[in-house]
Parts: structure tokens; C-alpha cells; sequence
């Protein structure tokens, strides 16, 4: 009992000095952290993890359903998929020939395929599932994570987005609001950038020693809190102070965790570091693996070329082939990573993009925008593998069985993480805001 008492009272020390110390879920969490692997632009959830038979039946014949009120391009007849699907694993699950490698894993996925949300635009899409609203900036969900958990490492952020992109929200999407801004998302490079030069900018300080940086931070420190006990509470001069002790401890942590020298060659191959085709998104989930592995709460790996990347309103086969040949062999690695370590159990990995697509053509051979119904798979971290949940119409353009919306995917993963969405609210202009704003219900059926 006295081990014990001294250990909580050391944890609630940490935890009033510096905000980002690891906090108590509000229930016993299945997950204890996420890597999102976003596929920005828009994938196909028809020429992916969603088989549409009519769709192949119907080729060149015009919709048999209404379209939506409001469309983002003139779209015509029905389009098949290029790809044929295939059975794997013991669940059997259909998986397309885009993804050979990821459906070697599918025992492990549990696909969502009644995904839905309301923004044809890739910007208010983007940011509707990364913040649940796409009207007005709010806190990103990687920083409600690091609001309500902390991170499980004072050496790192809670929050890590790897290549991320500038356009469509940019900031917005790994910002932090009205939260603390110690809750902002930390970007390692852009999506201009190749993964080995995503860096934290300005990780290293060549001409001041560490010994002397430490001097100028305790100079620092002490004014700012001599000023905080003379202006009373400031939250953002307190995030300020740590941020500063955190930039500090981060010079001697980040750059040990972004090298991977260390990783064996047999590690780099299973994430297609020794292809060109593969080694900058191979590079970016490796990263994310020992990110994760290291306490990180939140980590976001991003596939995008710096504007759009699944975004094929024309060329869909060529394209399509492109981007799945990019990113299959390493999320496929990246799965089988986790599990061999033992940290698929406590992992929670999401994938998909802001929308899908059409199952009708746009010109001859593409895909316009579809937030009506589109696909996203889960994996690790609580949820039942080996699944398909929810389903879209005969020919995949709107969800129509057990459907999904962004905000029951936000409350679904807050759950995983031991958290009620209801319940992580943060006071703001005279109201509690929520992630999930005054909708959202956890999808129960998917928890293991």
C-alpha cells in the first residue's frame, strides 16, 4: 500500500507539471493508442474491400437509383471494376487484386463498409472526419486523444502526423482549436517531402550546446513563472513553458527514433524499404511502428503527393495501380509488425480516405466524389478481425445497412481508447464542446 500510495502521488505530480503526463481513461481501454493511415484523396470502395456483382453486370448501363441532390461533377453510366476480387483467409473475405499483399492479413481487418458522410468537397471532407465538423475549426481528434489521454512518453508529443499535407484544411486537421496547444499535432516534414527528410523542423541546434541551452531554459522558465505567479493562471504561457522543455527533450529522443539503422534488413524488406516503389511509405510506417512503440498516442501517416493521390477522376486504372502498389506491401508489413511484437492487441490502425467514389463513371474511365457510402477497415486495438460490417447497395454508391457515420466512427474510437465521447468535453465560449459535437453512437457490434 505505501509502494502504491507513492507511486500515484508520483503520477499526479507529473501530471500537474506537465500536462501531457499520462492521464486515466474513463474505462478500461481496449486500445492504447492509433496509427491512422490516411489515403488522402479518395479510394474506390468498389474496387477495393467493397464487390459489387451487378456493378460488372451492369457496365455501360445508366444508374437504375436517383443520384444525390447535389454532385461534384457530371458523372454517367455504370463503370465496373478493373480488378477482380478474391477470397482470403479463413473469414473469406473478398479483397481486390489492388491489395494482395494487405489481404494476407484480413483475418486481422474488420472492414467497415457503410462508412458515410455529407462534404463531396475534399476539403470540408477532410476536415469533417479528422475534426467531425466541416464548417467550423475544431480540435482535431489526434489532439481530443492527447487532451484525454497524455502522452505514455515526456520525451515525445502525443501526437505525431508524418508527411502530412498543406492543402485541403492542412493545419486544421492536426490542429488543436480552442484546446491547449500542447494538444496540436506535431508534423514531421510535409507531403512535399520524402519520408527520409521529414524531420521536426529545427530538431537540432549545431551551435549551441546542450549545457548552455539548458541555462537559457531555467532563465526562461524562472521570468515565466515569476510572471505566472504575478498574472495568475495562463493556460497558453504554461503550454508555452512546456513546449519549450518538451522541443528540449526531443532533441536527444526524436532523432534515436527516426533513424532506422538499427532495424534489421529482414524488418526493411517486410516494409518494402528496398523498393523504390515502397520505400517512401514503407519508410513512414516504420516510422509509425516505433513511434507507437515508444508511447506515442496518436500517429498519423499520410499518403499523398501534396495536393490529392486517390483522386482519380480520370486514368482510375492507371492511377489506382499507382497508389496501391505504394502503399500495399507496407501497411501489410506494418500489420504484421505490430502483431509479431505484440502490439497489434493494445493498436488500434485505421485506414481509408475522406470519401469514396462513384460506381458511375466521370469522362470514360474515372470515379467522381462519394460521401454517401464508402469503405474503412480497422484493425488491432479491440475490434473483431475478419469481418466485413455494414453494407452499401447493390452497386456501392450509398450506405444502406448498419451505416456508419464520421461522428460513430469518432465515438467508436474513443471508446477503443477507454474514453466516453460524451463524457471528453473541454469548456469553450459557454459551451461543452465534444469531438463528436451532439451526434455520434459507438459502433458495439465491431468490439471484439
Amino acid at each position: 500500500m505505501l509502494a502504491l500510495h507513492g507511486l500515484m502521488a508520483s503520477e499526479a505530480s507529473a501530471a500537474s507539471l506537465n500536462p501531457l503526463a499520462a492521464k486515466q481513461p474513463h474505462f478500461a481501454p481496449r486500445a492504447k493508442r492509433i496509427i491512422f493511415l490516411l489515403m488522402k484523396g479518395g479510394p474506390s470502395q468498389v474496387d477495393t474491400f467493397d464487390p459489387k456483382p451487378l456493378l460488372d453486370r451492369d457496365h455501360g448501363k445508366p444508374p437504375p437509383f436517383a443520384l444525390p441532390r447535389v454532385t461534384f461533377a457530371k458523372t454517367g453510366n455504370l463503370l465496373r471494376s478493373p480488378w477482380k476480387f478474391r477470397q482470403y483467409g479463413q473469414s473469406g473475405l473478398p479483397v481486390s487484386d489492388l491489395f494482395p499483399n494487405v489481404a494476407q492479413c484480413v483475418d486481422d481487418l474488420c472492414i467497415i463498409r457503410s462508412m458515410h458522410g455529407t462534404n463531396p468537397a475534399h476539403g470540408g471532407a477532410l476536415l469533417k472526419l479528422h475534426t467531425g465538423s466541416d464548417t467550423f475549426v475544431r480540435p482535431s481528434m489526434g489532439a481530443w486523444v492527447s487532451y484525454g489521454l497524455g502522452t505514455e512518453n515526456t520525451d515525445l508529443p502525443a501526437f505525431l502526423t508524418i508527411c502530412p499535407t498543406l492543402a485541403h484544411g492542412g493545419v486544421n486537421n492536426w490542429g488543436s482549436a480552442f484546446l491547449p496547444a500542447w494538444c496540436q499535432g506535431t508534423p514531421l516534414g510535409n507531403a512535399s517531402v520524402t519520408a527520409d527528410q521529414a524531420v521536426v523542423r529545427h530538431i537540432k541546434n549545431t551551435r549551441t550546446p546542450t549545457s548552455l541551452q539548458r541555462l537559457q531554459l531555467d532563465l526562461a522558465s524562472d521570468l515565466n513563472h515569476r510572471h505566472l505567479e504575478a498574472a495568475g493562471k495562463n493556460a497558453a504561457l504554461e503550454a508555452r513553458i512546456e513546449s519549450f522543455e518538451l522541443a528540449f527533450r526531443m532533441q536527444a529522443s526524436m532523432p534515436e527514433i527516426q533513424g532506422i539503422a538499427g532495424e534489421t534488413e529482414a524488418t526493411q524488406k517486410l516494409y518494402g524499404l528496398d523498393d523504390p516503389v515502397t520505400e517512401n511509405f514503407g519508410r513512414q510506417c516504420l516510422m509509425a511502428r516505433r513511434f507507437a512503440e515508444r508511447g506515442v498516442r496518436f500517429i498519423q501517416v499520410t499518403h499523398s503527393d501534396g495536393f490529392v493521390q486517390w483522386d482519380q477522376h480520370s486514368d482510375l486504372l492507371k492511377g489506382h495501380t499507382e497508389n496501391a502498389a505504394e502503399v500495399d506491401k507496407p501497411i501489410s508489413g506494418l500489420l504484421r509488425d505490430l502483431k509479431a511484437r505484440g502490439l497489434l492487441d493494445d493498436t488500434l490502425v485505421l485506414w481509408g480516405g475522406e470519401f469514396g467514389r462513384t460506381p458511375v463513371a466521370q469522362g470514360t474511365d474515372g470515379r467522381d466524389h462519394n460521401p454517401h457510402g464508402f469503405t474503412m477497415w480497422m484493425a488491432g486495438g479491440g475490434v473483431k478481425g475478419g469481418m466485413a460490417y455494414g453494407a452499401t447497395d447493390d452497386y456501392g454508391y450509398y450506405a444502406t445497412e448498419n451505416k456508419v457515420h464520421i461522428h460513430d466512427l469518432h465515438a467508436t474510437i474513443l471508446h477503443l481508447l477507454g474514453m466516453n465521447h460524451e463524457k471528453l468535453t473541454y469548456r469553450y465560449a459557454g459551451r461543452d464542446y465534444k469531438l463528436t459535437d451532439l451526434a455520434g453512437n459507438v459502433v458495439k457490434d465491431i468490439i471484439a
